[in-house]
């Protein structure tokens, strides 16, 4: 079963990010949306992490979210891909199912 895995919060403050990379299975497809677009961010504290998983799961950033935070796209881990609010409906819709890490 695919899963789409959506992690909303900032991995300074919170947990979810390493909850959803424990649990993701291979292959799973991870969305940072809202304030979890931080952990897509090089040259951070979690940037070594979140490449590593990039070697078992897709990695997606909402654009949109990202823009709002003032970052470009050059400043995202290589590999991390960039989605607008219709490629997050795609990413959803080609899931079997969608967990919110919160």
């Amino acid at each position: 079963m695919a899963i789409l895995h959506t992690v909303n919060k900032s991995p300074f403050e919170r947990n979810a990010l390493d909850s959803c990379l424990k649990f993701a299975s291979d292959g799973a497809a991870v969305l940072l949306i809202e304030d979890g677009v931080y952990a897509a961010l090089r040259d951070t504290a979690v940037t070594e992490r979140v490449a590593s998983a990039l070697e078992r799961v897709s990695l997606f950033v909402l654009g949109p979210d990202l823009k709002a935070r003032g970052f470009a796209e050059e400043r995202l881990i290589a590999g991390v891909k960039v989605v607008d609010y219709d490629g997050f409906v795609d990413l959803a819709a080609e899931h079997d199912k969608v967990q919110a890490w919160l």
